[in-house]
């Protein structure tokens, strides 16, 4: 289930390879029981699946590493900006009030999940919308890699533009939850919905839904048919990405999807799995379950409870975001602190910008249908102007 850049990196190593079975510490420990303490290891794994929408056991792999001597790769790439207070990660996530606690000083968290991982890895793109990758570890551990990977050594640097353009959206994204709050609403939801219509969603803690079809001509004509005949781009995951038999539909929802979008989506997918006679979650429960659909009657015995509780979510105190409605006019939020501490980051590398982020939005919110809304949202918008003055 590893990333295939993960796949390539160890095959160009020359090392040896020991696989263990996905998720599996029993299967982990036996592995490495095998081995010396003292004989190099590196156990590198994933938080979010992006295939299948598990999670990984990071803390159970970390007592194991230190217990067997080894060191820890971790690839969040299909987490980070999705995931903990500040949007580092599920390592992150893990710990989430010390995290959040300490988001402002930046200190680190002795003893957390992050700290306790060696090499992290996380990607600029994806979540963060931009380019390019990074490795988060030790300074010795860093600068090992900077003087002998040959993959980093021999390839152009990042233009300025694209650096700070990541720049400033990681420090969006540490500044402001909304978004990946509402992107794990609407997968709540969307999850929901297909449930209640019988869809087959592979089960997982993680924003990932995973639709089963079963079949890699039916994954292709469906993808096709959802393409043609509703507008609905979704991609099919066919072997060997996934195993034969489990070929599925990927989706994601964002935080920018409306009800309305899921709702079409939804109709759009029941429609194709009943024009090309696609399994149902009951019909995988009579053929003793498939990928984790239905291998009991049970639907309540399958579900798994989200990484994002209620109250990291904002359920319980009330500060969960709105999904929004295209009907109602609503408009996607832009958290004016957030917007302002991205351009000191942008500005930090490209010097000052030629126009002020804050106060555009700010004029575009005087705009009586964005002014409603953003005011609607308890966003003080002479406060943080007056911030930036």
């Amino acid at each position: 289930m590893n990333h295939a850049s993960m796949i390539q990196g160890i095959r160009h190593s020359g090392a040896r390879k020991v696989i263990f079975k996905h998720n599996d510490t029993v299967d982990l420990e036996q592995k490495l029981a095998q081995f010396p303490k003292e004989t190099p290891k590196i156990i590198a794994f994933e938080s979010v699946y992006s295939m299948c929408g598990s999670v990984g056991p990071i803390e159970k792999i970390c007592d194991l590493a230190e217990e067997y001597g080894a060191i820890t790769f971790l690839d969040e790439v299909h987490a980070v900006g999705m995931y903990g207070p500040t949007g580092a990660g599920v390592a992150e996530h893990l710990d989430f009030e010390a995290h959040q606690a300490t988001a402002k000083s930046g200190s680190t968290v002795k003893g957390s999940a992050m700290d306790r991982i060696d090499i992290i890895t996380g990607t600029l793109g994806k979540a963060y919308g931009v380019v390019g990758g990074y490795i988060a570890g030790s300074t010795d551990l860093v600068d090992m890699i900077r003087s002998y990977a040959p993959g980093f050594i021999f390839t152009t640097s990042l233009p300025p533009a694209n650096v700070s353009g990541a720049q400033a959206s990681i420090a969006y994204q540490k500044s402001y939850m909304g978004d990946r709050r509402l992107q794990h609403l609407n997968t709540r939801a969307l999850k929901q919905k297909f449930d209640s219509l019988d869809i087959p969603v592979v089960p997982g803690p993680s924003h990932i839904v995973p639709v089963l079809v079963g079949d890699a001509g039916l994954a292709k004509a469906a993808s096709d048919m959802l393409l043609t005949d509703h507008g609905i781009y979704v991609q099919s995951i066919n072997y060997p990405t996934v195993a034969a038999g489990e070929e599925r539909l990927r989706i994601t929802p964002t935080p920018g999807h409306t009800v309305e979008q899921m709702d079409h989506l939804v109709g759009a997918i029941t429609s194709v799995f009943d024009t090309l006679g696609i399994k149902r979650r009951a019909d995988w429960v009579k053929e003793g379950g498939r990928a984790g659909v239905g291998a009991t009657a049970s639907k309540e015995a399958e579900r798994m409870a989200p990484v994002w509780t209620d109250k990291q979510i904002g359920l319980v105190d009330g500060t969960a975001p709105k999904t929004l409605s295209s009907t109602k006019g609503d408009r996607a939020i832009v958290d004016l602190k957030a917007l302002a501490e991205a351009q000191r980051r942008f500005d930090n590398t490209l010097g000052k910008a030629g126009f002020n982020p804050v106060q555009t939005a700010v004029e575009h919110a005087r705009n009586a249908e964005l002014a409603r809304n953003v005011l609607s949202h308890g966003l003080q918008v002479p406060t943080y102007l007056s911030a930036q003055a």
